[in-house]
């Protein structure tokens, strides 16, 4: 497919480089001669209203700036036939990357108005909360809580994984309970986390085993580990992509869960805080209407559901099937060379850990 205009360009001036990004972007749609309107947001939750608002009246609307953004412009839209396109300028721009959107503007509005559509699942938070990446709870949402604006200046999105080691270092356990589509779940973890999408930072790491967004599910993965010697191998284990079973770590699939935790914990999605517990998380199959570039599809093998490694022997298989406009992202999609996260030398702070039961 290819966008011809109008389309409404959503942008965010508190993300990072934004003035500097939003005039590329400007640029990118008047090169390829598409009429752009631009609608600077104000305060958190102008961007959703003028997405609901306006966003009928123009081909596409396109989010710049970072997950916050990007969220506000999904939710606005969700279940609806607006079209979305995702522009990265926040500091992860964790959902951007999860559709292999380039990173440089300047491909990245090309691509999109010369991309394919799809509809992918978004998660719903007690009810009123969309996200489209990860919900979490734990160290999850601890790493949200540490990623401080001083952080990312110093590390752009190396202070996700400075802010995650500290968290991990310093959180304590807590006992989860969890109704999964009406079965109960009951144990110790320090981590929970309910995602849409698999992959972090364009395939560094993997939350779980064949995640994809648009099953009509939603997939839960609860970390338990015992030590700080178990916490490492486990995050080793997700550096490495294996997801044998280990019983540190549990993965369900689910449409609806609810979370009961003692103590009460902070609770995340897409990096932003959102109370704390108790929650109830539910999908939303299929209910944004989003751009990629063409070249990220993919086959999608049939799944299996249960505990452990779930992947099933048609999805290690897969292989790029660029004519069928319905194919699912597959969590191994990445973007080109040029758009992998390159990881500089980092020296990490160090912390005390307490992994103690509570």
């Amino acid at each position: 497919m290819e966008l011809l205009g109008p389309v409404l360009l959503i942008a965010n001036p508190g993300s990072r480089r934004g003035e500097v990004l939003r005039a590329k972007a400007m640029g990118a749609f008047r090169d390829a001669g598409v009429q752009c309107d631009v609608v600077v947001t104000e305060q958190a939750g102008h961007g959703a209203r003028v997405a609901a608002e306006r966003g009928s009246s123009y081909q596409a609307v396109f989010a710049l700036g970072g997950d916050g953004t990007a969220v506000e412009v999904l939710g606005a839209l969700a279940n609806t036939d607006v079209l979305v396109g995702l522009l990265p300028g926040g500091t992860g721009n964790l959902v951007a990357r999860s559709l292999g959107v380039p990173l440089s503007i300047e491909l990245a509005v090309p691509a999109l108005l010369k991309g394919r559509e799809a509809r992918i699942d978004l998660g719903l938070l007690n009810g009123e909360q969309y996200f489209a990446f990860t919900a979490g709870i734990g160290i999850d949402a601890a790493m949200v809580e540490a990623t401080t604006a001083a952080l990312k200046r110093r590390y752009g999105v190396l202070a996700y994984i400075v802010a995650a080691t500290r968290a991990t270092l310093r959180q304590r356990t807590f006992h989860v309970r969890i109704e999964a589509d009406g079965q109960t779940i009951e144990r110790d973890a320090s981590a929970v986390m309910v995602a849409n999408f698999g992959t972090v930072l364009n395939d560094l790491i993997r939350i779980g085993p064949d995640i994809v967004a648009d099953d009509g599910l939603l997939d839960l993965c609860i970390f338990s580990p015992d030590g700080i010697a178990e916490a490492l191998t486990v995050a080793w284990r997700l550096f490495r992509k294996d997801f044998s079973p280990h019983p540190a770590v549990q993965y369900r699939r689910g449409a609806r869960f609810a979370f009961d935790c003692t103590p009460a914990q902070a609770v995340q999605t897409d990096g932003e805080l959102r109370g704390r517990t108790p929650v109830t998380i539910e999908v939303q199959p299929r209910a944004a209407r989003v751009l990629s570039p063409k070249w990220f599809v993919a086959g999608g093998g049939k799944r299996e559901s249960g505990i452990g490694n779930r992947e099933s022997d048609e999805s290690k298989d897969r292989s790029p099937d660029v004519s069928n406009p319905d194919s699912r992202f597959p969590v191994s999609c990445l973007p080109p060379p040029a758009n992998r996260l390159r990881l500089p030398r980092l020296s990490l702070p160090v912390a005390s850990c307490d992994f103690s039961r509570t």
